[in-house]
């Protein structure tokens, strides 16, 4: 059954969103019998038959620094930004150049790319780690991360957080649910198998009695893999934690992994690892360093880095490749336009320092404690979270709707009303990059500005004053 008040705003607001962005919901209905598309399924995969109309992914056409054309022509300020790769914006200079002089040298797969040496050392230089190898995505580097550190230590058992993300690995998408009184790790959706998630423990994050499950499963551990920052839950940001997560791995033998897809040289140069001061035994990277191209890194110690080649050996001697291997591959790992885009970005990084980040950091703060301070004045039910460079928006805890609403459909309905106005958002984790000036940080937030006011003369957004605040 619909909400009539809900129904009744989007019979007024879904032609006039349908209208500006035809050519992108007729792209999605032509080609909706052929493309198994999740952008085209609803937030998070839960459809919604209140929203079906407007269930369509923004058709990019055209983009450059901070701004997004459409297939309609519509201009967005974009705050997607690659769901957190574009640190620079869309298609920086440094970035296009190199990528256009690497097509005319070709893109041969099959010999080695001879760029792969350099952003090796870079990354080295940058991160602090001592190895490095590349791999394709994200979720593969997270995967040949943990089958290193269970090759060398020679155990099964892995430890995880609840509300992290690694990922598609099946052997990660597991979480914690009480079936009959007792706690069970389950798969996290259909198709994983209950057997390959049976050495997961999902713990929580930044409790003090995960510490001790931890410290009872020692001589079972082969990692305990961490994202430093939950790129959903940004208060989360647990220096002290870490701190003691990282001697209590250390004095017990066991692999910290640092999972720095999102804050790997977005929060600073050397990643989460020299933002909060603390050494992971291996790292995973992406996104930010492929500078718009597929890229995975894992980088990390020796002694581990070692089970991909067997170590480093010399020729014209007797020492030959020692370590213990797994088998770690891929047809397109090292393929030289993500090479080239690589290195320049962590030539472009080393070059601008730290400060590239701190200002683009402070900036964000900045936007941030703006509309923060105008939506308390207003007292307005929503308020946004940022880490660095990234941020989202979150509704109050013990808010709730004046008319029949869920928050997510509240939620939902709002990023829908900055779309319309011309602010690419998504529903998570949204980014500023370099390339954003004071003029677009102000068009985004007039757009909010705006936007409240219509939701808030609809009834949508009641008046309340709430110190307490959670996330959703």
């Amino acid at each position: 059954m619909f909400n009539s008040v809900l129904t009744t705003h989007l019979e007024k607001f879904i032609p006039r969103y349908t209208k500006r962005t035809k050519t992108s919901k007729f792209l999605k209905q032509n080609y909706h019998q052929v493309l198994a598309d999740t952008q085209q399924s609803g937030r998070f995969g839960n459809f919604n038959l209140s929203f079906k109309e407007i269930y369509y992914p923004i058709v990019g056409k055209h983009s450059l620094g901070s701004k997004l054309w459409d297939v309609d022509n519509n201009e967005y300020i974009d705050v997607r930004m690659g769901l957190g790769i574009n640190l620079f914006g869309h298609n920086p200079y440094f970035i296009r150049e190199v990528l256009t002089n690497q097509i005319e040298k070709g893109f041969q797969l099959g010999s080695q790319s001879q760029l792969a040496g350099e952003v090796a050392e870079l990354i080295c230089e940058l991160t602090g780690m001592e190895r490095v190898t590349f791999i394709n995505t994200g979720t593969e580097a997270v995967m040949t991360a943990i089958r290193l550190a269970r090759t060398v230590t020679g155990r099964d058992k892995i430890v995880i957080f609840s509300s992290s993300y690694h990922g598609h690995f099946d052997g990660v998408l597991a979480k914690a649910q009480i079936i009959d009184g007792n706690l069970n790790i389950v798969p996290t959706a259909p198709g994983i198998p209950n057997s390959i998630i049976k050495d997961v423990l999902v713990l929580n994050y930044g409790n003090p009695q995960s510490l001790e499950v931890i410290k009872a499963h020692k001589q079972e551990l082969a990692a305990v893999l961490v994202v430093p920052v939950h790129t959903a839950r940004f208060s989360f940001k647990l220096k002290t934690f870490l701190q003691e997560l990282r001697k209590l791995t250390k004095e017990s033998g066991i692999p910290l992994i640092f999972d720095e897809m999102t804050t790997g040289f977005r929060i600073h140069p050397g990643g989460a690892q020299a933002y909060f001061n603390v050494e992971a035994d291996i790292a995973t990277y992406g996104k930010v360093i492929g500078g718009g191209m597929p890229i995975g890194v894992i980088a990390g110690k020796a002694c581990y880095m070692n089970a991909v080649d067997g170590g480093v050996w010399n020729y014209e001697d007797d020492s030959y490749p020692s370590a213990k291997t797994t088998f770690v591959a891929g047809t397109f790992c090292k393929h030289p336009l993500a090479m080239a885009a690589a290195q320049s970005v962590l030539e472009y990084l080393k070059k601008e320092g730290p400060n590239l980040q701190l200002q683009l950091n402070q900036r964000t703060s900045e936007f941030v404690q703006t509309l923060n301070s105008y939506l308390e004045k207003n007292e307005v039910p929503i308020r946004l979270d940022s880490f660095g460079s990234a941020f989202f928006f979150y509704y109050l805890e013990n808010t709730v709707p004046t008319v029949d609403i869920t928050v997510s459909e509240l939620m939902e309905l709002f990023r829908y009303h900055l779309i319309d106005r011309g602010v690419h958002i998504v529903g998570s984790s949204n980014y500023l990059s370099t390339a954003h000036t004071e003029q677009d940080i102000n068009y985004i937030i007039q757009a909010v500005k705006d936007s409240v006011t219509e939701l808030r003369q609809e009834g949508f957004l009641p008046r309340i004053s709430c110190s307490n605040m959670a996330l959703i």
